[in-house]
């Protein structure tokens, strides 16, 4: 991706010393870490991770992209006994969306050890799978409090041996009403525990509500500010009727390799997409029609390289956790400062260098003068009349996703499906992407240029002796 017409990166950007090494974890910990790519902590882990490990009651402003999942749950492992099935850690979350993601987290860094079971529970899927689930023990529950207090009701779940609580984005959670369920859950719980709050905003009204739920908590807060140098951000100006044809020529010019783009209505979302997709552009519509299994392939692709640019509204994105975001591109620009901050804060994370584009009407200035009182400077213009097309084709996402109609209740392993299509379909473990596997659904990134080939031979001859129905999905 060019960041600068020059090519050079600034040479002002902050250099993180801290890694994860200097932390008490165990080397098989560690060992995973290094694995997954995590070397240095961000803002947020460098501050709270002492003190949770500290068993320390925390309060933690920080916010979506921060990498706080990562800070809490390697509190919750550090301290965890595999040998014991009783629930030892309970992550209350807004949305189902949020959970998902949460626990997806949670198993990653928990690979390390063959037997810790992560389990999610949520709303919108039937109780009878997970009060099964339930009867076999978890180690860690993530679910929304709702669910989580139906279970309660049921007593299908059992809190009395919870040694960390964690509610995360809890300012949403009040906001979605959820007040009254987590006072009950948070009784249920001993009340010699750790308890993480972790929340992008901590009002007045809040800090009452929630102390009764910890113990002499230390607070700290990390500015979005922090990071706001591993960004490169540029601001254009166009008339609201020109807007899709400059985000593709920002698109020619630049190439990221994933692009978030944000719209202000979901309207505008689907005529973009469509747009860029008329043009040859990998390009996917986020929004609040979508149905939520609709929701959870589109955000497979764009997370496993099958599709370039996801264009969203506010509302659709939010609680989107997306590790590698290239580029951020404001078809709109956002009236509300702080939600400008978070939408240019999902690039740029770790040791990555952001870029943030935004395009501005002249009507819109208004809303970029709030923007540079925030940053206390001016914004960079560009003109994007001087930025000519990379040489290169539309941006085609590298890979595209396999289906597969079964999942965990089938026995199916990420090892199962990488084995099958390294062996049976003859594909090199480099043309295998991300791999995920859901209770009902497996999702296998493939290199474009091998995808039907290794859709048939899987087909044809099934995996593990079974074969079960499968597609390819389409830019649609």
């Amino acid at each position: 991706m060019r960041l600068l017409d020059s090519g050079a990166i600034p040479s002002a950007l902050p250099v993180t010393t801290r890694d994860f090494s200097t932390l008490p974890l165990s080397p098989p910990l560690l060992r995973n870490l290094e694995r997954l790519g995590y070397v240095n902590m961000t803002a947020i882990q460098a501050q709270s991770l002492p003190l949770i490990l500290k068993r320390r009651d925390l309060i933690a402003q920080a916010d979506t992209g921060s990498g706080k999942t990562l800070a809490f749950a390697l509190g919750i492992l550090h301290q965890l006994d595999p040998t014991d099935f009783e629930t030892q850690a309970l992550v209350l979350c807004p949305t189902r969306e949020l959970a998902d993601q949460v626990a997806k987290e949670l198993r990653r860094v928990a690979r390390y050890a063959d037997n810790i079971k992560v389990l999610t529970l949520c709303g919108g899927t039937p109780m009878g799978p997970q009060i099964a689930s339930l009867e076999h023990g978890a180690h860690v529950i993530v679910g929304t409090p709702g669910r989580i207090q139906d279970h309660m009701s049921r007593k299908s779940i059992d809190l009395s041996h919870i040694r960390t609580l964690v509610l995360d984005e809890a300012d949403r959670m009040a906001g979605m009403g959820f007040y009254d369920e987590i006072k009950g859950i948070v009784r249920a719980c001993p009340s010699e525990r750790q308890t993480l709050l972790f929340s992008a905003t901590y009002p007045d009204d809040m800090k009452q509500a929630s102390a009764a739920f910890l113990n002499r908590p230390e607070e700290l807060k990390v500015d979005s500010a922090q990071d706001a140098t591993r960004v490169e951000e540029f601001f254009y100006e166009m008339p609201h009727e020109k807007r899709n044809h400059a985000v593709a020529h920002l698109l020619a010019h630049f190439r990221p390799e994933s692009t978030l783009a944000f719209c202000n209505t979901r309207i505008h979302c689907r005529e973009l997409a469509e747009e860029l997709r008329a043009q040859g552009i990998s390009a996917l519509a986020l929004h609040g029609e979508l149905e939520q299994r609709e929701r959870d392939e589109l955000l497979v692709q764009f997370a496993n390289r099958s599709c370039s640019v996801l264009v969203a509204t506010d509302v659709a994105a939010r609680g989107l956790d997306i590790r590698t975001v290239s580029a951020v591109i404001n078809v709109d620009v956002a009236k509300d400062t702080e939600i400008h901050i978070h939408r240019i804060g999902r690039t740029g994370r770790g040791d990555e260098i952001g870029l943030a584009l935004t395009l501005s009407a002249p009507s819109e200035r208004k809303w970029v003068k709030l923007i540079e009182d925030w940053q206390r400077a001016p914004v960079r213009w560009g003109k994007l009349a001087e930025l000519e097309a990379a040489a290169g084709e539309p941006l085609q996402a590298p890979m595209q996703t396999l289906r597969i109609l079964a999942g965990r209740k089938d026995k199916l392993r990420p090892g199962d499906l990488l084995g099958a299509l390294t062996g049976v379909a003859g594909l090199a473990k480099d043309q295998v992407g991300r791999i995920d596997v859901f209770d009902d659904n497996c999702y296998v990134a493939l290199d474009r240029n091998v995808a039907a080939r290794a859709l048939r031979s899987l087909a044809d001859a099934g995996i593990k002796g079974k074969r079960f129905r499968m597609n390819l999905l389409a830019l649609a």
